[in-house]
């Protein structure tokens, strides 16, 4: 049995929301390399090779794991990871749309919501859960997280157009598109929780045979694998539309092949962190408020991402509004965090 410990689930979450929020950066610096090529490069890190790479480190009597494991749950899991990988995808296209940060607001709010609610919906127990010690600071911090996410999506939008202003370009912009995407985005998003929910009895195996808190590495061999092939077949397909399969073994101009696929897997590597820590976390809330992992996760991605952004000078040169606007979601994502914190802890002591 697992002893469940507040200080570490939620730290463990941190731990992975600081990676996540860091994974597209050195998408800035690939050099000639077209964007399917990237993305099928680095998807084959995050969610395919160090899943296995994971699962065969820490799980112990893994062919015996799965052979014991339910058929049908496992095929779920991959089906919903598929519909993940389709959300992530969406994301990323999002991005050219509208921005960074917009994307982030809409895609990741709505994720934060319905990957918290939705699965406890599904399975009957909302009702339970509502009337548990705590829970009104829980879902007070959902609620929270979602304002915090739309302020800081509102001031990274109004950062944008300050900084396009400044330079007389205004991108490629297209709210329609960008919003259909992102929408896209967080509704399957959100499935990525569910989809490691339904794959809970194939982890209960894995403890019995010696996992303990790496029991979660097991589900990601399903979930991030079905991520993994909507993201190549997105990918294949966009590659020959354009001619641009033979990027993996030759760059236009001869040199820098081998930099662009380190970068990939980097890329890879701290996107697939973010799900490594998210298991250490969410096995160490315990049972009454485990459900809120999702949403305590994507409220600090969205807070250290913008962090950083404030760290590294992005917003330098914006107005006074965006500022204002960007501080009030900062200190509302930080209220979100010790609701759900302070709920968990309540529903921890009871």
């Amino acid at each position: 049995m697992i002893a469940p410990s507040l200080p570490m689930g939620v730290g463990f979450h941190a731990a992975g929301a600081l990676l996540s929020a860091n994974c597209y950066a050195p998408q800035k610096y690939i050099n000639r390399w077209s964007w399917e090529i990237f993305w099928m490069t680095q998807a084959a890190w995050c969610w395919l090779l160090w899943p296995i790479i994971g699962a065969l480190a820490t799980i112990p009597h893994l062919p015996q794991v799965l052979a014991e494991a339910p058929h049908d749950r496992m095929l779920l899991c991959f089906a919903l990871g598929i519909a993940y990988g389709v959300g992530g995808t969406a994301f990323n296209i999002s991005i050219r749309y509208i921005g960074f940060s917009l994307t982030y607001a809409i895609a990741v709010g709505l994720s934060s919501v319905l990957g918290t609610l939705v699965p406890p919906l599904v399975r009957g127990e909302l009702a339970a859960i509502v009337s548990r010690a705590g829970s009104q600071w829980v879902l007070s911090g959902v609620l929270a997280g979602a304002i915090g996410i739309a302020l800081c999506g509102a001031a990274g939008h109004f950062k944008e157009r300050d900084l396009d202003a400044n330079r007389g370009t205004h991108g490629e912009f297209s709210m329609m598109k960008g919003l259909a995407l992102s929408l896209l985005a967080g509704l399957l998003s959100a499935v990525y929780g569910f989809s490691l929910e339904v794959a809970a009895p194939v982890a209960d195996i894995a403890e019995r045979h010696g996992a303990g808190i790496w029991r979660g590495n097991v589900v990601y061999l399903f979930a991030n694998s079905g991520a993994f092939v909507s993201a190549l077949l997105y990918s294949l397909y966009v590659a020959r539309k354009n001619g641009s399969l033979g990027e993996l073994r030759r760059l236009p101009g001869g040199s820098g092949l081998g930099w662009n696929y380190l970068l990939a897997l980097f890329t890879g590597t701290l996107w697939y962190g973010q799900f490594f820590f998210y298991n250490l976390g969410h096995v160490r809330l315990g049972s009454q408020y485990a459900f809120s992992s999702w949403a305590i996760h994507m409220i600090m991605l969205v807070l250290f991402s913008n962090v950083l952004a404030v760290l590294f000078k992005e917003w330098r040169g914006c107005r006074g509004r965006t500022h204002a606007t960007a501080a009030m979601g900062l200190m509302v994502l930080c209220a979100a965090i010790l609701l759900l914190t302070y709920g968990n802890y309540i529903g921890e002591r009871s």
